[in-house]
């Protein structure tokens, strides 16, 4: 085999930080245009221009490296997303979700003890009596052994082993609420929701592929989406009609075979409208509507009657707000997490997880 060395160009290094940057910014820009690319790549022209841009970065030489990267493809209506560009954004998504993790994310209460026999995890922890030869993580126990000593003396009490990840599979619903309030008065709180589902969605298909998750977006109704559509996901004109949404996961559900099953409520606002008996939308957008109230707490009781958890994460703090979800958490006997936008995904995250690792018996 054959090397060939050359000097380290440090000045195309930089270029190709910049261009990884660039298609990061590029991806952002993508959520909050819900995967409209020439919006997006207009959006860069402006950035640009505005000086927050190099000033020598060509918009037909970015277009062209998405292009050869296989991100985008050139359509009749202009450019649109490949397969591969819509996975690279859930990559994207979960990566930056997991950093903030890394970085002490609010919300973040590990477990203590995990258990059960399954894929193994990176932690590692002391050897029991009873654990598999074949967990044992050989570096680090020599590594142990190596520092007590002085020298490689492998004792009982420097074996670590790795965690594993429970069996159990878990059926997962994520409801997102599309209602206009999600963007409203100024606050984009819609694209962090469809970050988390799509970080979410790519955890799952990586690491959990026992498990399955489901995303349905309530409005004035509610509709089951793929994954693939998350990325040209927009909240529109709607009120918010949690009881179909609720209903929707419910029925979902009910064809899943996974021990476990579960839905997480992404909203900010309090349900305003619901189906009255003859199919007619009945709305009420001021305050807490009791007709609404009861209608929707009842869903939340049929999923308690289930076994099915409501996890909601609320986008809001009004005091009224907060007390129809304490209600609702409640009568379900689920959680409630009341998160900022830019901390959603560590709440979503850590509770996923904890959720995954705690033993079913």
């Amino acid at each position: 085999m054959r090397f060939r060395y050359s000097e380290f160009d440090d000045e195309l290094f930089r270029r190709l930080l910049a261009q990884r940057g660039l298609i990061e910014l590029f991806n952002q820009l993508l959520l909050r245009t819900n995967g409209d690319v020439e919006e997006a790549l207009r959006w860069m022209e402006l950035l640009r221009s505005r000086g927050l841009l190099p000033s020598d970065w060509d918009p037909q030489q970015f277009r062209e490296l998405l292009e050869r990267e296989g991100l985008i493809r050139e359509t009749q209506g202009g450019a649109a997303l490949t397969p591969k560009g819509e996975k690279r954004i859930r990559q994207e998504s979960l990566a930056l979700i997991f950093t903030a993790l890394a970085r002490g994310a609010e919300g973040d209460h590990p477990t203590v003890h995990e258990g059960g026999e399954g894929e193994p995890m990176a932690e590692t922890r002391p050897y029991h009596f009873g654990d598999s030869a074949s967990d044992i993580d050989y570096l680090t126990s020599v590594k142990n052994a190596v520092g007590r000593a002085g020298e490689l003396d492998l004792q009982e009490e420097d074996l670590e082993v790795y965690e594993r990840h429970d069996q159990t599979s878990c059926a997962t619903v994520l409801l997102l609420d599309v209602s206009h309030s999600m963007v409203l008065y100024g606050e984009d709180r819609i694209t962090p929701a469809k970050q988390v589902a799509l970080a979410l969605s790519e955890l799952i298909l990586t690491q959990y592929k026992r498990d399955s998750l489901e995303v349905v977006l309530f409005g004035d109704d509610a509709r089951r989406v793929a994954v693939r559509e998350l990325p040209y996901v927009g909240a529109g004109p709607f009120h918010t009609n949690t009881r179909a949404g609720l209903r929707l996961a419910q029925d979902i559900l009910a064809r899943k075979k996974h021990m476990q099953k579960q839905i997480f409520m992404v909203t900010d606002g309090k349900p305003s409208c619901i189906f009255d008996e003859g199919g007619r939308l009945y709305k009420n957008p001021f305050g807490l509507d009791p007709r609404i109230v009861i209608k929707t707490l009842d869903e939340a009781k049929a999923c308690r009657r289930k076994r099915i958890v409501i996890t909601t994460f609320m986008l809001a703090q009004d005091v009224d707000l907060v007390r129809f979800v304490d209600e609702l958490t409640q009568v379900n006997r689920g959680r409630a997490y009341y998160a900022s936008a830019d901390r959603l995904g560590g709440f979503v995250f850590v509770d996923y997880i904890r959720n995954r690792r705690r033993m079913v018996h």
